[in-house]
């Protein structure tokens, strides 16, 4: 169903506003994505389907998608989704202090606007468009729709370079945050012995015993790609993933359905470790790959990417969670050539094992003034802490003073 359509006269622009993805013509969107220069597999057509289709993202729980589409000719130039919120779960940038504040006031928060791929903290393209100008223009019929809207906000979350100069110059505010990503070396690491040979002798040392009381449990892996990863494993790695967030206290944002329609639909962007001891699996982890995006034809020059995303266990352990998280998939890339490893949200203990402070971005707008105003204070003086803290992280880096993680 078409929510809204309007036409842009003086840009030649119709504006459509869809429900639902499956209105969405999947070709056309994956086009536009995979132009991107950050260009990530979170944003195709097929990720946002499954969230959708799964149950895992709809209204039900709280997610209300809104497919904009901006074409030009009948041609797609430019295109995001929004969702409509009535919590702030899932998001990874945290507003809930913004929300009180509403509510001290009498006023309602929710439903806000968020431009941001659920329960997905990896930053990437949110704003797909030909050019500049397109995104631009995205940018400004996002921030209209909300006003017409009478929505309290608009928050864009971990968004690229690209998207940030389309949002900030439409008048949303910035807000910084740190993540933790490691950084292969140029021309790349010989192996992970070599990786190794970089970091201070505390930390290589420290890193080999962790290994090691691995290895003395009995413990080994068994590395599946893509179409290798069968039903039977896709069961065994949610029985841990659901069972890790169930001792935590919570459900898991993702079911099992969700996992199918990844096995069905872009196998080729999942990497999947299988811990075992005695024959039996014991522990999963599920890594994501940006193999798509980087083969697509109009991909040009993209590194090869992996994100850490999903971890559980049957049995405890010690150290097996960095083996299974970090220094497996690290090994793996070094193998396989991947540029970049994103270890995902928070985790200050991602440090220690080469995983650099990387700073990443959102948007905020609010509609009421007074609280925009404020807002914009608060936001100021967070930047010059999160700038403060990455300067802090640095001086720890675990990496040889006279290595860096860009050399070989």
């Amino acid at each position: 169903m078409i929510d809204k359509k309007t036409t842009d006269v003086a840009n030649d622009y119709v504006i459509r506003v869809l429900d639902s993805s499956a209105e969405v013509p999947a070709s056309a969107w994956n086009a536009l994505l995979f132009s991107q220069p950050q260009a990530t597999p979170f944003m195709r057509h097929e990720y946002l389907n499954a969230l959708h289709a799964s149950g895992c993202a709809t209204p039900d729980t709280g997610w209300t998608p809104k497919f904009f589409l901006l074409e030009r000719q009948g041609e797609l130039v430019a295109a995001c989704v929004l969702y409509l919120k009535t919590h702030s779960h899932g998001e990874y940038v945290f507003d809930w202090a913004w929300a009180k504040a509403y509510a001290q006031h009498g006023l309602a928060y929710y439903p806000k606007a968020l431009c941001a791929v659920p329960f997905t903290p990896v930053p990437g393209a949110r704003l797909l468009a030909r050019n500049q100008t397109d995104r631009a223009h995205l940018a400004s019929a996002m921030l209209n729709w909300c006003q017409r809207q009478q929505l309290s906000g608009l928050h864009a979350l971990f968004a690229s370079d690209d998207d940030l100069v389309a949002l900030e110059a439409s008048g949303l505010l910035l807000r910084h945050s740190v993540q933790f990503h490691w950084h292969n070396a140029s021309p790349g690491y010989a192996g992970f012995e070599v990786f190794l040979g970089q970091l201070t002798a505390e930390k290589r040392k420290k890193i080999r015993q962790e290994r090691r009381k691995v290895a003395d449990a009995g413990v080994s892996f068994r590395v599946l790609e893509g179409s290798q990863i069968s039903a039977a494993d896709w069961d065994f790695f949610y029985h841990c993933y659901e069972r890790t967030y169930l001792e935590h206290g919570n459900p898991p944002y993702l079911n099992r359905d969700f996992f199918s329609r990844m096995a069905s639909t872009m196998p080729e962007d999942w990497l999947l470790f299988l811990a075992e001891r005695d024959g039996q699996a014991i522990a999963a982890s599920l890594i994501a790959l940006n193999t798509s995006c980087a083969n697509a034809p109009n991909a040009g020059d993209s590194q090869r990417v992996a994100y850490g995303r999903y971890w559980g266990a049957l049995e405890r352990v010690d150290c097996l969670h960095f083996e299974a998280c970090y220094y497996q998939p690290l090994a793996w890339c070094i193998a396989n050539g991947y540029q970049r490893f994103e270890g995902g949200a928070q985790g200050e203990h991602k440090l220690a094992r080469a995983l650099l402070p990387a700073t990443t971005t959102s948007a905020h707008w609010l509609a009421q003034p007074q609280f925009l105003a404020a807002i914009e204070r608060y936001l100021s003086a967070e930047r010059a802490g999160v700038q403060s803290y990455v300067e802090d992280l640095n001086h720890h880096s675990p990496f040889k003073p006279e290595a860096s993680s860009t050399d070989p």
